[in-house]
């Protein structure tokens, strides 16, 4: 700063950088994790993966869903019959309005139908769009539903693979749809090529979890731990739940709480490929723990052509109890770093491509210090 005497670039110099080099700003945050991983600061052997909402410069009142214009039109309506009443009784006399105040509610009315008007309009062009959603301010932002209740942030999904010894940003991505649900594969690839080792352990939240998407994942030399996730509310009810039944691979099928053997009946196929269905119609009927087993006359238990594969990724978990652990004090410590440097400011760039040239600066910043 004194050999150029305070010389120092304007904004318009520094907003233009990123603009005119976020390529190269990509490929040096892709170099900078190679050399890292030349040092030897990549564990080679874990990662964990998550994802988190980033807000976009887009405000909540730009963007419009289907569900949000039906809200927003049906306000508007609201508004417009409580105007309505107070003018009918102003005319009728029968109202302490004044005059003047009569003509600003007439003005607020028309406003409130050109601003209803406005609303059917964007339905229509929400209807017509592909994902059903349009945003004003940035295109590509996308109205994402978040843990609290009834909340949601128009933004886009971070997606990072962490290195769970010293918490270094091995690979991340950036979407504008928030499921993670098949993010498991493209996440683990990539995580796999930037760690440079044959195989190589990925620990996700039940959000990852996919059957289709764990067995993509056989023979690539990613090893997933993704908790299974348990929709069927048997546990709740007082009922037996799936784990309760374990599966004999020797003999090939399940053995239930009671003790008795559930041998497959009958194979069918849906879009997840054959299920096998496996029952015991002598043991049932005379079962004592029928009543907490099953409200059917018989228990069935149904199991997926690949279960092998979920098993064997149970097993993975069950030699690591610490996993989810891991995983949250390893890929939540980066977000909530990330997060703490914006603070309350939104990516500064808008579209996909720019939001993308902006994460990829902040994931270099991150990493260069947590090398340091």
């Amino acid at each position: 700063m004194w050999l150029t005497g305070r010389l120092a670039p304007e904004f318009k110099t520094i907003a233009n950088f990123p603009r005119d080099n976020g390529a190269a700003i990509r490929a040096v945050c892709g170099q900078f994790a190679m050399l890292c991983r030349s040092m030897g600061l990549f564990s080679g052997a874990m990662v964990a993966v998550d994802g988190s909402k980033f807000k976009a410069v887009n405000n909540r009142d730009r963007n419009f869903t289907a569900h949000k214009g039906a809200a927003r039109i049906e306000q508007v309506q609201a508004s417009i019959d409580r105007y309505l009443v107070a003018l009918d009784q102003a005319d009728r006399g029968h109202s302490d309005v004044p005059e003047m105040r009569a003509d600003k509610i007439r003005e607020k009315v028309a406003g409130l139908r050109r601003q209803m008007q406005y609303l059917k309009d964007m339905t229509a062009q929400v209807e017509a769009a592909l994902d059903n959603q349009i945003s004003l301010t940035d295109p590509d932002a996308r109205s994402m539903a978040t843990t609290g209740r009834g909340t949601g942030v128009v933004g886009y999904t971070v997606r990072a693979a962490v290195d769970t010894e010293h918490h270094l940003i091995i690979a991340h991505e950036v979407a504008n749809e928030g499921s993670d649900r098949a993010q498991l594969v493209p996440m683990g690839r990539v995580a796999l090529y930037a760690a440079g080792t044959p195989d190589l352990t990925v620990l996700a939240d039940r959000g990852y979890y996919s059957r289709d998407q764990i067995l993509e994942c056989q023979s690539t030399g990613v090893l997933p731990c993704v908790p299974k996730v348990d929709t069927s509310g048997r546990s709740k009810l007082g009922l037996f739940a799936r784990p309760d039944c374990v599966y004999d691979v020797v003999h090939g099928c399940y053995r239930c709480p009671a003790g008795s053997h559930l041998t497959r009946s009958k194979v069918r196929s849906n879009r997840e490929g054959e299920i096998g269905h496996y029952r015991n119609l002598a043991a049932c009927h005379s079962c004592q723990l029928r009543p907490r087993c099953t409200p059917e006359k018989v228990k069935r238990v149904k199991r997926w052509a690949h279960e092998a594969i979920l098993d064997e990724m149970q097993m993975r978990l069950n030699q690591l109890p610490d996993a989810m652990g891991i995983r949250r004090q390893t890929v939540e410590h980066v977000f909530g770093t990330l997060k703490a440097w914006m603070g309350s400011t939104p990516f500064l760039t808008r579209t996909l491509k720019n939001v993308r040239k902006e994460m990829s600066l902040s994931v270099l910043t991150y990493n260069m210090k947590r090398l340091i």
